[in-house]
């Protein structure tokens, strides 16, 4: 039986197959934005060509197909979601524009307010209300619904979220608003607050809950086309799709929670780098994902990957859990261009798939990241994609050559300074998601993949004084990779404020425990294998206006002083994160969470015995530009053994990733068969 996992990323569609021995094979395919399905389908006949299958044979005998898209992602990027109604609390319909008060740049005066996802005429308010308490206040205006139900369908609007004040406490009101509303317009997509983010604070509540209206429809038209392809092709498994928290979800569930699909892809880069983490027993590692369009930046500390609340994506707030992942817009197809004041810059547009990098031969005419690394030698323009898809190599000199014309440039000092600058942007990610975060670089390795990575990552350590670089044997599609190393996870929340000192051991203990019971039962409708739970609060000192997240982990949940040791938890995590706990202040524990987590065994990875290999010998030489032109000496990954060791400058080439080794710079080939550099600083 057969795994697979597709990762769709803004060029390529990624998609990695492992057999029940652990063998793996990988494929890539163009990605079809207009329609990924398509492309997904074609990266199928690819993979089944590799494995010598029909794409009938192979289906059948795969058991979990699992996905990462990034729809929801482009149609926030792209402001191409559904059309979205909004029915809230009458007097709340501006939240959304109000948001919290502040501007994304708040000196900069001239900044325009952001353009909210619902206009306002489509933002209604129904005559209800309940007290912080859940309490009815103001019992649900039926006619007040019924005119907002006409003004929906008048606006031809194929979304509408539900989002009534205090509904975390009692979601009586916006259940029978969503009922009738189904009944009423049968094949609108509805999303509740209740459903979606049952938690306090109104911002991020409606703000989320509009979101996933936003993207919902699209969401759903997109992965059930995919079921009814994979079923004509034969396909009888089951699908799952990575949820930005880095646990996958069967597809109901995906499209209920669509707003927890926009970091779909990159959560899988994550997965797969914890994996890494414990293949290669290093436990802080800098993930460093470079594709076609974005560069994608993490941090995996003790071996653990954070999660975060309080995402923005686009201008918007999502306030479910996600992965905390860093994307930047650096990438291959990065276009490289001259502003009106004559500055230079790389990105952050790009040429994407379509028409892509100027050697792609799609129609593009601008200088890129890649055509840059075809003029300086370090990818082989007829070797690219194992020669399938050669490169044009004078298209990208004429790209570079116009760009140099107007910086009064030769080529290969344009060429060089896109590689330089496209560098600096990136180590800038890294620093941002490391130094802002008290972590040392210097004190991590760079595990670099996505298809891009291996031609920046040893300049980029360089940069940054950071010592060792991994680059996995499945670096370019190390993101489908690692969604088969991926757990099934549900999570619940609920909002229970109050001071600490005044929450009784046997509220916290029951709060938990429905919690657990809700969480757990969810999964089990999907996966009847083991089940792990982790409990954590969101907890804040009183005069705070932010929470962080504690875990709970080995907390003694019987003991009569339950609340003591989770506050005593909060000060820890506190002094951890901002190196003080203010112990004598008041504690406020906000919101209880709790994830159910199905634990999927991953494939195990066949190691090789690290002997004394035979010398390890180019497979040819080729000039490139390192500092100035010289003969290359070129290697093939797949001849490389365990044992071998490079010293640089050379280049290391895959079908579909090079690595580009500099001058003192050491590889070593591991037991894995990953390239393990030594940088020189």
């Amino acid at each position: 039986m057969l795994t697979i996992g597709i990762d769709v990323g803004g060029t390529f569609t990624d998609l990695v197959a492992i057999d029940e021995a652990g063998r793996t094979v990988f494929a890539k395919s163009p990605s079809t934005p207009q329609d990924q399905s398509i492309g997904v389908m074609a990266g199928l006949d690819e993979l089944a060509r590799r494995l010598d299958l029909s794409r009938t044979d192979m289906l059948a005998k795969t058991q979990r197909l699992i996905h990462g898209t990034t729809v929801a992602t482009n149609a926030l990027l792209e402001r191409k979601g559904a059309k979205v109604t909004l029915l809230t609390t009458e007097g709340h319909r501006d939240i959304i524009e109000m948001r919290e008060g502040l501007k994304g740049n708040r000196y900069d005066l001239r900044s325009p307010p952001p353009e909210p996802l619902v206009p306002r005429e489509l933002r209604l308010g129904i005559r209800e209300r309940l007290r912080p308490t859940g309490e009815v206040l103001t019992p649900l205006d039926a006619s007040s619904l019924a005119s907002a139900i006409e003004t929906i369908r008048k606006a031809k609007a194929t979304s509408v979220a539900v989002c009534f004040l205090h509904a975390y406490r009692n979601p009586a009101h916006e259940i029978a608003a969503v009922e009738t509303i189904r009944r009423e317009l049968p094949g609108v997509y509805v999303s509740r607050s209740s459903d979606v983010l049952p938690q306090i604070k109104e911002y991020e509540r409606v703000s989320t809950t509009i979101v996933n209206a936003y993207v919902g429809p699209l969401v759903h038209l997109y992965l059930h086309r995919l079921e009814q392809r994979l079923a004509e092709a034969g396909f009888k498994g089951s699908l799952f799709i990575i949820l930005s928290h880095g646990g996958m979800a069967p597809v109901d569930e995906a499209v209920r929670l669509a707003a927890g699909t926009v970091l779909s892809g990159p959560a899988g880069g994550v997965s797969g780098s914890r994996r890494c983490a414990e293949l290669l027993n290093i436990p802080n590692l800098v993930p460093f994902d470079m594709g076609g369009t974005s560069t994608d930046i993490s941090l995996i500390s003790g071996g653990r990957a954070s999660l975060s609340a309080g995402g923005d994506l686009a201008g918007e707030r999502i306030a479910l859990r996600s992965l905390d992942i860093a994307s930047i817009a650096a990438g291959g197809g990065s276009v490289a261009h001259v502003d009106a004041g004559g500055t230079f810059h790389v990105g952050p547009e790009s040429a994407g798939a379509v028409p892509g990098p100027a050697c792609y031969g799609n129609g593009g005419t601008s200088a890129t990241v890649t055509d840059a690394n075809v003029v300086l030698g370090y990818l082989d323009a007829a070797a690219f994609m194992g020669g399938k898809r050669p490169l044009d190599s004078a298209a990208s000199e004429a790209a570079v050559d116009r760009l140099a014309a107007s910086l009064n440039l030769s080529r290969i000092e344009a060429a060089a300074g896109i590689y330089r600058l496209v560098n600096l942007r990136m180590a800038d990610g890294i620093r941002l998601m490391t130094l802002r975060r008290g972590v040392d670089p210097r004190k991590f390795a760079l595990l670099s993949f996505g298809g891009a990575a291996g031609l920046h990552a040893v300049e980029i350590a360089r940069e940054l004084e950071i010592r060792r670089i991994i680059v996995p044997t499945i670096a370019s599609v190390l993101s489908a990779w690692g969604m088969l190393t991926s757990d099934l996870r549900y999570e619940a929340s609920q909002t229970q404020m109050g001071a600490s000192a005044g929450v009784a051991a046997g509220e916290v203990r029951d709060l938990f425990a429905r919690l657990e019971q809700q969480a757990a039962g969810r999964l089990r409708a999907w996966f009847d294998g083991p089940l792990h739970i982790e409990r954590s609060a969101e907890m804040r000192y009183g005069a705070q206006v932010y929470e962080i997240d504690v875990p709970l982990d080995g907390v003694d949940w019987q003991a009569p002083t339950l609340a003591g040791e989770i506050e005593r938890r909060f000060h820890d995590r506190h002094e951890e994160l901002f190196t003080y706990a203010s112990r004598d202040q008041e504690v406020v524990f906000v919101n209880a969470r709790v994830a159910a987590i199905g634990r999927v065994a991953p494939s195990e990875q066949a190691r090789r015995h690290v002997g004394s290999p035979a010398t390890c010998a180019p497979r040819s030489t080729r000039k490139a530009y390192f500092g100035a032109w010289r003969d290359i000496p070129v290697y093939a990954l797949e001849t490389l053994e365990s044992g071998h060791t490079i010293d640089g400058p050379a280049i290391v080439e895959a079908e579909t990733t090079t690595v580009v080794i500099n001058s003192g710079d050491r590889l070593t080939v591991n037991d894995l068969g990953w390239l393990d550099i030594e940088v020189r600083l």
